[in-house]
């Protein structure tokens, strides 16, 4: 920015001149070689309006080019980033910080008043020693707050830091494809409130609409509640990392009762910590419940179960062929009760002992004989069906032929008229070589 007489002429010696910006991590990136661009004076203050010397740096590959927007006297005496304007402890706007600290910080708005303010929280600081506490209201009233911890971010939010969508792909005219520093995503709702930021009212923490929805997401918070059984006073802690040891644990649990028993699980990044009285173990619940933060972290805090009753719970509810009990369950009034047991579990068609026939090993069953299968024909039953004609008299297994069996058959008929047909000579077992041979095998005798 060019040395030019303006109004400001005057008050020149006030403008503001660094070597460094007041970033938050998310601002500055995950680069830790990341380049700046300075110029001294080269843009005011959009809230004191004072020139004051800028920084332009991209803050990471596929990002956009960042820039501070606020002077370091502002920044300090908001205790906020020059860029984001958030909170640098908490990641929070300025007005959800002041609601959980109750700070009601009247900065003068206006041109003549708010340059004289300025100029005295200037002179203030450069009296101090310490440079890294904040100026005015805020620095005398950051203490801990128990609604601050559970909205606060514990990691850098880098998402914030990608590209503006591109107009021109949004209206179907973007030619650049992959080579398009903008990126092609679906713009936002016009209706959406979070649409419509203003940079003075983060600052000042009035009308901020990513206020609103955090103090509506702070009111809708779950709480931890105290398990019934009283004898339980162990408590689980989750999302550990992989250098926590015991006794990083010890230490930021110690000083709410006396602790029994530590017992670390490093594979599943978990712990146990039993208290020996249930007030502390409450007392720990409440205190780190979505607030404790560990080698950066926030951990998870849950009440644990009760080893008899996990014990249990699990045996019942474990399938049948997992090696677990049945399943009991409540008993519902108006229904019959339990019905007893059968005598014979595994008998599951009520067949008795007489007409079940056991199998040898290595025998099929069409290799029995028709008389030892339950519920076949006999053959004697078989070649009384097929007297009335010679064609339905199968072949004899002991060598005689069929015209032999037949001229038997007349003649016996023919000269006794009894009516019986000679019987086969018996079929044993070690004569039968393919099941086509069987007699009771369907489609053997001709009907």
């Amino acid at each position: 920015m060019a040395m030019s007489k303006t109004t400001n002429t005057y008050n020149r010696q006030n403008w503001e001149d660094s070597e460094f910006p007041i970033l938050c991590q998310t601002c500055l990136g995950d680069n830790p070689y990341v380049r700046m661009i300075k110029e001294r004076y080269g843009k005011e203050c959009k809230i004191c309006t004072r020139p004051f010397t800028i920084f332009r740096w991209c803050p990471g590959a596929r990002m956009r080019f960042k820039k501070t927007e606020i002077c370091q006297t502002c920044s300090k005496l908001k205790n906020v980033c020059q860029t984001c304007l958030l909170d640098l402890e908490y990641g929070l706007p300025t007005q959800v910080r002041d609601a959980a600290l109750k700070i009601q910080d009247k900065i003068p708005e206006s041109d003549v008043n708010k340059e004289f303010y300025i100029q005295n929280i200037e002179s203030q600081l450069k009296a101090g020693d310490d440079n890294t506490v904040a100026a005015g209201t805020v620095g005398k009233s950051l203490a801990a707050s128990d609604m601050l911890a559970k909205l606060a971010r514990t990691a850098p939010y880098y998402k914030r830091n990608l590209p503006h969508i591109c107009s021109f792909w949004v209206k179907g005219e973007c030619k650049r494809g992959e080579e398009c520093p903008y990126r092609h995503d679906k713009p936002v709702e016009p209706d959406d409130p979070l649409s419509e930021q203003n940079i003075r009212d983060r600052y000042y923490g009035r009308n901020d609409p990513v206020a609103d929805k955090l103090m509506k997401r702070a009111a809708s918070i779950p709480t931890l509640e105290p398990p019934e059984d009283k004898t339980i006073t162990t408590l689980y802690v989750g999302n550990l990392g992989e250098h926590i040891t015991e006794v990083d644990i010890r230490d930021n649990f110690y000083h709410y009762g006396e602790i029994r028993s530590v017992s670390l699980v490093p594979r599943q990044q978990c712990a146990f910590v039993q208290y020996t009285k249930r007030a502390a173990a409450e007392q720990a619940a409440e205190k780190t419940f979505n607030k404790l933060v560990l080698g950066g972290k926030k951990l998870t805090i849950k009440w644990a179960h009760s080893q008899a009753k996990s014990t249990a719970y699990a045996q019942n509810t474990a399938p049948r062929g997992a090696g677990g009990g049945n399943r009991i369950f409540d008993p519902v009034p108006g229904l019959p009760g339990q019905l007893p047991m059968p005598p014979n579990p595994t008998d599951y068609f009520n067949l008795q002992a007489s007409e079940m026939a056991v199998l040898p090993p290595g025998m099929k069953i069409h290799q029995l004989p028709p008389g030892l299968i339950p519920g076949a024909p006999s053959y004697a039953s078989m070649y009384q069906q097929a007297a009335g004609g010679s064609s339905g008299i199968p072949p004899s297994a002991g060598g005689a032929s069929a015209s032999d069996v037949g001229t038997s058959s007349g003649g016996s008929n023919s000269g006794g008229g009894s009516g019986h047909s000679m019987m086969p000579p018996a079929m044993h077992q070690q004569q039968l070589h393919y099941p086509s041979q069987d007699p009771a095998r369907l489609g053997a005798l001709k009907k």
